[in-house]
């Protein structure tokens, strides 16, 4: 089940990427916030938008999108952003995150 932010992220990565492939993980539960917090995010987004741009552009193309979200809600942001062919290549397997270490309580 999806809340608020989550939903507005989806909303939009598609209407600024234009996404074939779209995956909205909430990992808030994975870190130490209330449960059921909108906080810390990880994005996969396949998008053609991504042709012939750097990792890096991709990645500023997401954070621009995102915006509004990253002014507000949003703590954490993990981006997996790809060209169709690297998705395929990768055959729709992205890492899983790493274990939340805690941060500045560590």
């Amino acid at each position: 089940m999806s809340g608020p932010v989550q939903d507005s992220i989806h909303d939009a990565l598609v209407a600024a990427l234009a996404p074939t492939v779209l995956e909205v993980i909430n990992e808030s539960g994975n870190h130490n916030v209330p449960p059921g917090s909108e906080t810390h995010f990880k994005v996969i987004v396949v998008s053609p938008a991504f042709e012939g741009k750097t990792l890096v552009a991709r990645h500023r193309a997401v954070n621009s999108a995102l915006a509004e979200q990253l002014a507000g809600p949003v703590h954490a942001l993990s981006i997996q952003a790809f060209t169709a062919p690297q998705w395929a290549e990768r055959g729709g397997v992205v890492p899983d995150s790493p274990p939340c270490l805690g941060g500045s309580k560590r």
